[in-house]
Parts: C-alpha cells; structure tokens; sequence
C-alpha cells in the first residue's frame, strides 16, 4: 500500500490517503520523543512530512514510516491480511 496525499496536522496526527483511495487521521503523538522521533520535539519538524518514493512518510532522509505500517494502523488490518507468507506462518531469518 502506498501512500499518495499526506497532510500533516497539529499534535503529530497525519491525514493521509493512500492508493485504494482508503483516508482518514492517524495519531502519531505516541512515537515524539522516542528514539528518532526525537526530531519531532523541534517545532516545525513534524510539518514537514513527505511522500518518499515507495509511497513510505517521511521527515527528511533520518525517519520514516512504511506506509503499509500506517494502513494498518488506520484500518485495523492485521499484517496477515495482506501477506501469504505471514498467514502460512513463514519465517526467512
């Protein structure tokens, strides 16, 4: 799944429509100040979310979030639900 409009909102939730044309808010608060969501603590930062090239979110070339992760998430999808491998169970280590 690819994300294709994004719209970064206050309080570090993100609009953002993908593909299948599926939209709607994630709240992303729970990630600032963790690891490299330290970025995020620095005004302005979190505003400035892209679209990479592979359709993930990110905030400059140091973060950023797969875009299957963040459908996920909307939805309430479970990984399994989009991938054979993780329904048969598949582990390549």
């Amino acid at each position: 799944m690819k994300a294709v409009e994004i719209r970064p909102e206050p309080d570090c939730r993100l609009w953002i429509r993908f593909a299948d044309g599926t939209e709607g808010r994630i709240d992303l608060s729970f990630l600032k100040g963790r690891g490299v969501f330290e970025i995020w603590n620095t005004p302005g930062v979190f505003e400035k979310a892209t679209i990479g090239s592979g359709g993930e979110v990110a905030w400059g070339e140091a973060v950023d979030l797969c875009a299957d992760a963040l459908y996920i998430r909307l939805t309430g999808h479970e990984p399994s639900d989009f991938s054979p491998a993780v329904r048969a169970g598949i582990v390549h280590a």
